[in-house]
Parts: C-alpha cells; structure tokens; sequence
C-alpha cells in the first residue's frame, strides 16, 4: 500500500499505459523483513541534503563479515543477550558518491545481531534522528500496526525471544522508506538443530541497491502527478550497489568488499538482499555454489552456478576455497533498467591461498570466466525441498487477495496512482496503532476494512490458512509475511480457478516472488497472535490472529504514550 495520505481509496481500474516500462519487482518504499522482531523507525520530512556537519559513516572491514563459530552459541546456556543501538543522520559514500545516510552506530550496514535460538534478544534503540524512528507482537517493529513511533531524543526497549526460528534474516526500519537510506543490518541466529552440512567458516554478504538521492526526495517524484518521465507506477532506478557496504560507481570509488579465506575449506555464505528494489544476481568466478538454507528453512543441498535474491530474501550457499590459490571476483548483478551512469554490477573479492594484498585479473572485471561444470545453472527455485520433508496439513480457512496499480477514485483520481490490495490502498493511523485500536476488542473471523485503508483478515482460532493470490499487476512482486512462515503450495500464468495444487513437499519460506499476471497460494498455521503484516514494497496488508489472545497483550505503558508524541 501506499505511504502518501489519500483521502479516496476506492480503486478506480485504469488501463496501462502502452509504453510502460517492464518491472520485475514492485515499488521503492516500505519495508520487508525477517519473521522474527527487529528495531524500527519513521520518516515524515526530508532529512537534510546539508553534510557540513554530519559525522562520516564507517564501513566495517572484510573480517567483520565472519561471524563467530556456531559452537559458541548452540553450546552456551541460555542467556541475554544486549545491543545498543543508536540512529542518526550521518554522509557516507558507499560507491564514493557522498550523500546524506541514516544509520546505525555510526556505520553501513549497520552491526550484526548474533544470537543462539534460545536466547532473549534485548535491542536499546535511541533516535538521534529529526522525526520519529520507528508473546510480543508490540515488538514487531511495524510502523502504524504494532506500535507508533520512537520520538527525537527518545529511547525504546525491543525485547523478545524467537520462537524456534533458526537461520539467516536481517533487522531494518520499518516505516516510509527509512531503510533505503542505510538503517539495516543481518540477524543471525545459530541452533544445533538446524539441518545443514558441515562449515569451517561463517560469513554474512549484504547485498544492497544504492541511490544517490535521498528516498524520501525520490519517493515525492515518484508520486508526482503522471509518475515518473510521464508514466504512473515507474519506480526510481537506483545509482547502483553495495556489497557490506562498498560499491563502485564510475570513478568515484576502485575499493571493493574483500576478505581474505583459509585454503582448502567450506564457507557459509549468508547472502541477505537488503536492498529497496532489484533482485540480486549473486556469484563468484571459478566456484560451484551449494545452496542449503532459504529464509530461515534449511533445503536438500543443491549444486548451481548463481542464486537470485530478491529484496528481503535470504540464502546460505557453501563455498569450497579448492580452486588455485589466488584472487577471484564475487558479483552481485542486479540492474536491467534505464538510468545514465548506473553501476550494473557490484564487485567484491574473496582470495585465498595467497597475501591480502593480492587482487583478481582486472581483465576478468567484463569478462567473467565460466565454471568447468557447464552443466550448473543459476538457483531454479522450484528446486527448492526443505530437509525432512514433513506433510503439509490440510487448509482448514483461507481467504482471497488481488495485487493492482491502480489510480485511487475521485475528482483529483490522476495524482494517485497507488498500490492495491482488492480495493484499498493501505494508509497509517494517526497517533496509534492498529494493534493498540485493537485492545480489549473482539473481532469475528474474515477479512474487513477499518479506516477506509486497514484491510485486516482475521483468524480467530488456530487455523490452516490458505492465502489465494492474484496478481492483476504487469510488475512483479517480492511478498513477506511477518510472524509466519508458508508452504508455497502452488502458483501459475492467469488467474486462480481452483487449478490442483502440489502434489510434492513445498518450500516453507517467508518472503516469495509473485510474477507479474500470475496466481499464487501460500499455507501457514495460523497460531501466533497478533498484527501481522502481508506486504511488498508498496503494498501492504495485515492479519489479525488470535485477537482473544492479541487484545490481552500487556503492552509497556511508555510504549503507549510514545504515541502521542510520534
């Protein structure tokens, strides 16, 4: 849904225009993130474009990417385990290009939260910004549905366990287009009891698409009447990437991401997309990648030459360092779109076997070598079996959305051309949240519309659900459901019309690239309570479960008042 405050919200349907550019995922704001809970934060006002009197942003080294060895969480007690974090605007240059970030503890990407699956994540957030930042729903994070926002100068507690999660997803703001301009970072949570291959090393890459402008500039002429060179719905291409934070754009920047491995060893690559808008094409010259973990499920190993991560996705592939000692190029390749200057692909540098001064064949840079086993492809991710293959239940509810752009009804119609779920475009509510209206209320099961823009599907009960999906749009659309995970159980050109759904084990994920034209049903077991969040960069949707249970939560009294202060 859309960020921007629209009175009309009925969908008027208006043809494409002819000429309208291809988009293969959808809009530039909002958020998508890991199901378990993450610090938050909101923009309402441009940040300053002066940098006279900002701090610089700090990147971290190479060897900040690996994580420590697994055995030291799964084989410690239970514990505690605090971070303090701190946001502020600060300049940076990821690709050499100074611009105006927003941060966390000074740096880019921002610090990697470690944990062990049975520990209680304690995060202290404090909001240095000019506006407002953004069983414990009220610890989601979600701007305007499960709690308002951190005010300037003001502190607030995250405070949660994780449920049984396990594996790789990242934390990030969640309100306007916050994120965009640099307020994420991995969330790594290790388990004994996660069903993966034997690793010597553990390494996070955060692979991020990059704008020199800041968003909330981009998201004003993205909303201007007609869009974008004259068409609605096209969505700013960005400048370029960054891998953990180091880009190259023309020759403003010739420093690459560069780590230096043992020899003759297996790594985990945690690849996590935090970027706002492409898909990234992720690689390393001469290496076979194994892929054994998507989005927090660990899969049957699978041998490829490439992985595609969408935005909010994850994935950990296995790097074996047994090619010949030396230098070789990592590349995320991500952008197919029109915009001078733009950098198409991000570089980085794993080496091995030789000094941490050496560097790759620059001649290789536009001439990537090919893998000995030509019979490896990029991740198909209908490939994609979770270990253990367990049976799926049975669909005990389910529920029925379209995806649209469309411009919003009424006399001034052509300023709005917004993202739809069925026929509301979701908008905040003022000075609370949609989980707070909610307290001490009782709500039927189904879906319904509150405040002309809430579309809120509620699951009174533990149910099987059953989410059908109709993309009518002609983009399309990475989607992230909050507090869940779900089984693809099957998709297809055209419309849902009772199509038969899979007959093997589907893939429990979280976040899930729907195609442009095409139908989609994902199942989760509705049993966590709370305000849910279903959305894509733009478009937005929530789910209410277990409102007996959720209407009860004992929320901080201090959590409440920020409310009025947001």
């Amino acid at each position: 849904m859309s960020d921007s405050n629209s009175v009309e919200k009925s969908a008027t349907p208006v043809a494409p225009p002819a000429q309208k550019a291809p988009r293969r995922v959808t809009k530039l704001i909002a958020a998508v993130v890991g199901v378990v809970k993450h610090a938050s934060s909101s923009s309402t006002s441009v940040p300053t474009n002066s940098t006279a009197d900002l701090a610089r942003v700090t990147t971290a080294a190479g060897s900040a990417a690996l994580l420590s060895s697994a055995s030291t969480f799964v084989n410690a007690a239970p514990q505690t385990r605090t971070f303090d974090f701190v946001v502020e605007e600060r300049v940076g240059a990821p690709d050499g290009v100074d611009k105006t970030m927003l941060v966390v503890n000074g740096q880019y990407p921002g610090p990697t939260i470690e944990v062990g699956a049975d520990d209680r994540v304690v995060v202290n957030v404090t909001n240095k910004l000019p506006n407002s930042t953004r069983n414990t729903n009220f610890y989601d994070g979600s701007m305007a549905i499960t709690q308002c926002g951190i005010p300037p100068g003001e502190s607030m507690v995250y405070n949660f366990t994780l449920d049984g999660y396990v594996g790789t997803t990242w934390w990030h703001s969640h309100a306007g287009t916050q994120y965009t301009d640099g307020i994420t970072g991995a969330l790594v949570v290790h388990s004994k009891n996660e069903s993966v291959p034997v690793y010597d090393g553990d390494l996070v890459l955060q692979l991020a698409d990059l704008y020199h402008t800041l968003s909330p500039a981009l998201l004003n002429l993205y909303f201007t009447p007609g869009g974008l060179e004259g068409t609605p719905g096209n969505e700013p291409v960005p400048d370029g990437g960054s891998i953990n934070g180091v880009g190259q754009w023309g020759s403003h920047n010739s420093s690459f991401f560069n780590i230096t491995l043992e020899a003759n060893k297996t790594y985990r690559l945690r690849l996590v997309n935090t970027g706002s808008f492409v898909a990234m094409q992720f690689a390393v010259d001469n290496h076979t990648l194994t892929v054994i973990e998507a989005d927090g499920t660990a899969v049957d190993p699978i041998e490829v030459s490439s992985v595609s991560v969408a935005v909010a996705q994850r994935y950990s592939v296995l790097l074996r360092t047994n090619q010949t000692a030396g230098a070789y190029w990592i590349r995320a390749d991500a952008f197919t779109y029109d915009n001078p200057g733009v950098q198409t692909e991000v570089r980085g540098v794993i080496r091995y076997g030789v000094d941490d001064s050496v560097m790759p064949d620059t001649t290789l840079l536009d001439n990537p070598p090919g893998l000995a086993d030509t019979t490896l492809q990029e991740l198909n991710t209908d490939d994609l079996v979770p270990v253990g293959e367990k049976p799926v239940p049975d669909s005990t509810f389910s529920f029925y959305f379209t995806i649209s752009m469309q411009y919003a009804s009424g006399p001034n119609y052509l300023s709005q051309f917004l993202s739809f779920i069925n026929s509301t475009s979701w908008e905040p509510l003022e000075k609370t949240s949609s989980l707070y209206r909610h307290l001490g209320n009782k709500a039927a099961d189904g879906s319904a519309v509150l405040a002309d823009s809430n579309l809120i599907t509620t699951v009174n009960e533990v149910h099987v659900v059953d989410m059908v999906i109709d993309n009518l749009d002609d983009g399309d659309h990475p989607f992230h459901l909050h507090g869940h995970k779900f089984w693809i159980m099957g998709s297809g050109a055209g419309r849902f019309q009772n199509q038969t759904l899979t007959d093997k084990t589907p893939m429990l994920r979280d976040t899930l690239v729907i195609p442009a034209y095409t139908w989609t049903v994902l199942r989760f077991v509705g049993d966590n309570p709370g305000f849910w969040a279903f959305h894509c960069h733009i478009q937005w949707h929530m789910l209410n479960m277990l409102p007996s249970q959720s209407s009860a939560f004992d929320i901080p009294q201090y959590m409440l008042d920020q409310c009025a202060r947001s």
